[in-house]
């Protein structure tokens, strides 16, 4: 009995991913459409990103395009930017639309749960493909000892803190001064650069995380990602839930195999956890009518309206943010020059290494 209820969640999850050959669940192939958008728009930003920077280092003025966009992938300087906000009563010029792209995602976790982690995030879906690898090798993916889980759950919160900690101790004087410093200026050059050229560190890390991942569905998002954790914890004031019909449900448990962040659906009337990533596909493989679904304050929702509402919103706010002129920087082309060719420089290190100290004290 126990090996076909395994059996039957295993096929279960083969056909809402499509891994059996038919076509993945209608609700599935919709959030993989909203994926591959975003992911195409951050293949985008990146060459784009590229383009500029060789042509920067080459000093060949006037630049090509700088996309702002490229700031979503600078979370920390976001929140930055919201503190400053806070202190100063206007957007930072520096990187607004970090500031911009933070705020919208945070609104989004409380509207519409964390559903940037399902529905956008280029890491969440190449950790979804990975997983898919391994069940595709092993025919499942693993699971740790829950006292293990839990204890791995609790580093991302340990990361969120000390990030929370570091930004909202700092004095007005201290936030501003990082914001004008050499190294934020060009923060998101560095990034793109790290990336490029990773060192034997950074291989390491990276092969572990995506080793990893194989084995353990969203390996780093369920253990690692502070960005995921601040979400989560806005996440809990949304009024969209995923919702159980106990007297419509068969206990058949498929809904907890295809959850990607392994909550107990079937034993919960309300999905109110902070891990729930609004990924619906739990809604999406009950084989019961209305025995699972999708509610915005108490109303039905249906998964195109939620993945409308997940476009519109990050439309709006980039719309917004474009037409009142707070998208893009201030930083000129020439300024991006010379601080692009002299980037070696210890001065465009963090602000608090001790070169960069050194530098600014002398």
């Amino acid at each position: 009995m126990r090996n076909q209820q395994s059996s039957l969640k295993q096929k279960a999850g083969d056909w809402l991913f499509g891994l059996s050959g038919s076509k993945p669940h209608r609700s599935y192939r919709i959030r993989l459409l909203v994926q591959r958008l975003f992911a195409g728009i951050c293949v985008l930003l990146g060459f784009q990103l590229s383009r500029f920077y060789l042509a920067a280092k080459a000093g060949q003025v006037p630049l090509p395009h700088r996309p702002p966009g490229v700031e979503g992938f600078l979370p920390i300087s976001g929140l930055m930017g919201i503190l400053d906000w806070i202190y100063q009563g206007t957007l930072n010029r520096i990187h607004p639309a970090a500031t911009i792209l933070v705020m919208v995602i945070l609104l989004m976790a409380l509207l519409l749960r964390k559903s940037f982690c399902s529905w956008i995030c280029p890491v969440g879906m190449l950790s979804e493909y990975l997983a898919k690898l391994g069940r595709k090798i092993f025919g499942r993916n693993f699971r740790p000892w829950r006292w293990l889980d839990l204890t791995l759950q609790s580093l991302k919160y340990l990361i969120l803190g000390f990030f929370v900690w570091a930004i909202f101790t700092m004095s007005s004087a201290a936030l501003q001064a990082f914001i004008e410093s050499p190294y934020n200026k060009v923060a998101d050059i560095k990034m793109g650069l790290f990336f490029l050229n990773l060192g034997q560190v950074g291989i390491i890390v990276m092969t572990v995380l995506v080793v990893a991942s194989v084995f353990i569905q969203g390996f780093w998002c369920r253990y690692g990602c502070p960005y995921g954790a601040l979400l989560g914890l806005f996440s809990w004031m949304s009024p969209v839930r995923v919702e159980r019909n106990e007297d419509k449900c068969i206990d058949c448990s498929l809904c907890d195999n295809v959850c990607m962040s392994r909550l107990p659906i079937s034993k919960s009337s309300v999905v109110r956890s902070v891990e729930c990533t609004g990924c619906v596909d739990c809604v999406a493989v009950c084989p019961v009518d209305d025995a699972l679904a999708l509610k915005a304050a108490g109303r039905r929702m249906s998964i195109p309206a939620f993945a409308a509402a997940i476009l519109m919103l990050f439309m709006i706010g980039y719309s917004a943010a474009r037409m009142t002129g707070q998208w893009s920087n201030e930083i000129s082309d020439a300024e991006y020059v010379h601080r692009i060719q002299n980037m070696d420089d210890p001065a465009y290190g963090h602000p608090g290494s001790s070169s960069a100290q050194g530098v600014q004290e002398k």
